[in-house]
């Protein structure tokens, strides 16, 4: 077998990123977000499991700018992710799989992904 001293697969270097990759990149990246999310949760549980004193630092840290951006980041990552699992759920279906679809799905689950977020936000925040 003759080397031609050639990558097996396109260089990071030149390979341009396309929507689909990015898109299941960020699936799997919210997936992992939302694991530790459910860590959070946990942990604000067990705080709440643990007396005033603990409860209270918990609340002031997801009251801060950081436990909030923390909070923002888990609800895109949710919907984000039951946006694209429902995306994927009609690939299975052999839905939606030509490319130009596969496009427009794509900016679809990102648009709703923010719309949801900002729509839960802003509901939580109108009481």
């Amino acid at each position: 077998m003759a080397s031609d001293n050639r990558p097996l697969s396109p260089h990071i270097q030149i390979y341009r990123p396309q929507l689909t990759s990015v898109l299941s990149i960020l699936h799997r990246g919210a997936g992992i977000a939302l694991g530790a999310g459910a860590a959070f949760f946990t942990f604000w549980l067990l705080a709440a499991a643990s007396g005033p004193e603990v409860f209270r630092c918990a609340q002031e840290f997801f009251g801060s700018v950081l436990g909030i951006v923390v909070l923002a980041g888990f609800s895109f990552a949710l919907f984000y992710h039951l946006c694209n699992g429902i995306r994927h759920l009609f690939w299975d279906a052999g839905i939606g799989l030509e490319l130009e679809q596969a496009y427009r799905s794509g900016w679809a689950v990102v648009a709703a992904a923010v719309l949801l977020t900002a729509g839960a936000w802003a509901w939580a925040f109108a009481g």
